[in-house]
């Protein structure tokens, strides 16, 4: 097959996702066409089955925001043509949807039938999704859609409640994760280096939005160094970054956390930690608790959104209400108070990831396609 991916390029879950997965497209033989405004961040390689086309929006004084939809539209429609693709799949209902739907009618009329299917992540439809200038678009191209997934059963209700005038069936494929991804290499990132007294290594990955609810990271963390020695890794970046800076100095406990901003390849430093840390007020899925898994590290978490779905409390780690900090740090003292009692849910996080793996959720994808070809 020749399948047009669109996707943010950016480290959120949704452009993550969308590239692991036209990468092992390609990996079995499948021709993959990326089509964003800059490469994705984990489109590392190239093979003789992956493409990538730039949406090239011109800084035209007319418009103070550039009608970034119409140029992906045309865009689509240049790429369908010339590459002769057989399929759309777009990753996050703004605006790729609506392109879509756009693109698909202009080829139509040349004699040219598209489907696309649309995937939804998340905050397009718990955050974004819920201002009420864009739910007529949304329900208009989810409803156009050729297919529509969703990452989680918890998205699929969400769509369905914030949505109602939403009649397409929804078919739930989980996100997932490569798992040969996660072996580790001590040449590249050694334990020493951030806990080199032996102190437990709790880590933390997002993108710093408030959703993410990042203080509560900070404030579990306090309360866990006061009954084990621990340190905490922060990876990521974003717009609440000033607001943890200045919680740890107030907290003093600057001089036990490490800040290491973007990685592209976070299974490096996963790969030396003991405990992930999830206080998100929501999640679609939970894709940062996988990876960690996907690790061997077990998850604190929040159970509100798709976590569960994840995240098996008292087996791959623990689940709190959100903002239950207390209870966050009692369950992450109890998982890293002793060798034996961490190694057990480390094993136990490996397993729960297993069911995650690429290998199993692909067929999904291409079983799928080719369900939409079928009805071309």
């Amino acid at each position: 097959m020749k399948i047009g991916i669109v996707c943010y390029p950016t480290f959120g879950g949704s452009g993550v996702v969308a590239t692991e997965l036209g990468k092992a497209l390609a990996a079995k033989g499948h021709q993959v066409h990326f089509i964003s405004y800059s490469q994705p961040v984990r489109l590392d390689f190239f093979s003789g089955n992956l493409f990538y086309h730039e949406v090239a929006v011109s800084d035209y004084p007319l418009f103070d925001y550039q009608p970034y939809e119409l140029v992906l539209s045309s865009k689509l429609v240049d790429v369908v043509k010339y590459e002769k693709l057989d399929l759309l799949h777009v990753h996050y209902a703004i605006p790729h949807a609506s392109a879509a739907y756009m693109a698909k009618q202009i080829l139509a009329s040349q004699g040219i039938n598209i489907p696309f299917i649309t995937t939804l992540h998340g905050t397009d439809i718990t955050l974004v999704g819920k201002d009420p200038s864009f739910e007529p678009v949304i329900t208009f191209a989810i409803n156009q859609s050729d297919a529509v997934t969703s990452v989680s059963e918890s998205l699929k209700a969400d769509t369905y409640a914030n949505f109602p005038q939403v009649k397409k069936d929804i078919k739930v494929i989980p996100n997932f994760i490569c798992l040969d991804d996660y072996k580790p290499n001590d040449a590249v990132c050694s334990k020493k280096m951030y806990a080199p007294n032996g102190e437990r290594l709790l880590i933390h990955v997002s993108n710093f939005r408030k959703v993410k609810r990042v203080e509560d990271v900070l404030r579990v963390f306090d309360k866990v160094r006061k009954q084990i020695p621990s340190k905490l890794i922060l990876v990521g970046d974003g717009p609440e970054r000033p607001a943890i800076e200045k919680l740890c100095r107030e907290l003093d406990t600057c001089s036990d956390i490490r800040s290491l901003g973007k990685i592209v390849n976070p299974e490096q430093v996963l790969a030396i930690a003991d405990l992930f840390l999830l206080t998100s007020e929501t999640e679609s899925f939970g894709l940062a608790a996988l990876e960690a898994m996907a690790a061997k590290v077990p998850v604190i978490s929040t159970n509100s959104g798709g976590i569960p779905e994840v995240n098996i409390n008292g087996f791959s780690g623990y689940m709190s209400n959100v903002g239950d900090v207390d209870d966050m740090a009692k369950n992450a003292v109890n998982i890293l108070k002793d060798d034996a009692t961490l190694n057990q849910f480390k094993t136990n996080a490996y397993q729960q990831a297993m069911k995650f793996d690429i290998a199993k959720i692909l067929p999904m994808y291409e079983l799928l396609y080719k369900d939409v070809l079928s009805k071309k």
